[in-house]
């Protein structure tokens, strides 16, 4: 056996050594992977800290758009409202419009007066070639009368139809 001992010490140092050399390895990659490990924590922190604000901010945009939606919703109630009264003049309008336009026209067809009466000539009508009458004195124009609201939205109605 002494023969053997040399041969088997050999053969226990070179299985130590790449042991050694196979332990320095795994210990090298055992520090990279605890390197990495702690960079993956931080980046799963840092994903987790972005989703809780993501969230925070979607139910600040789902407050805002709520109350953006009721706020538009009154505006439209609202403009509806107008809507039927801005109809409701505008018919009124129509039918004023027509009355006016009918009693212009009757005022256009009535037949002119045939003879016009001068004082101090008897009863008898003045021929259509005599000399023409004094002027008649202008008539001042009455005072502008004030407006109700109504009438107001409806001139300006008409006046932005135009």
């Amino acid at each position: 056996m002494p023969l053997l001992e040399p041969w088997i010490s050999i053969a226990v140092i070179v299985l130590l050594a790449a042991t050694l050399f196979h332990a320095v390895r795994l210990e090298r990659r055992l520090g990279v992977l605890k390197r990495d490990r702690a960079a993956l924590e931080a980046l799963v922190k840092g994903f987790n800290d972005a989703t809780i604000r993501a969230e925070a901010a979607t139910a600040r945009l789902r407050g805002a758009a709520e109350g953006a939606g009721k706020a538009l919703s009154a505006q439209l109630e609202g403009a509806e409202t107008i809507k039927s009264d801005l109809a409701f003049l505008i018919e009124r309008g129509e039918s004023l419009a027509d009355r006016l336009d009918q009693a212009v026209r009757t005022a256009r067809q009535a037949p002119p007066p045939a003879a016009a009466f001068v004082p101090g000539a008897g009863a008898l009508p003045r021929p259509a070639f005599a000399e023409p009458a004094a002027t008649p004195e202008p008539v001042p124009e009455p005072e502008p009368r004030v407006r109700s609201q109504a009438e107001r939205d409806l001139l300006r109605a008409l006046k932005l139809a135009r």
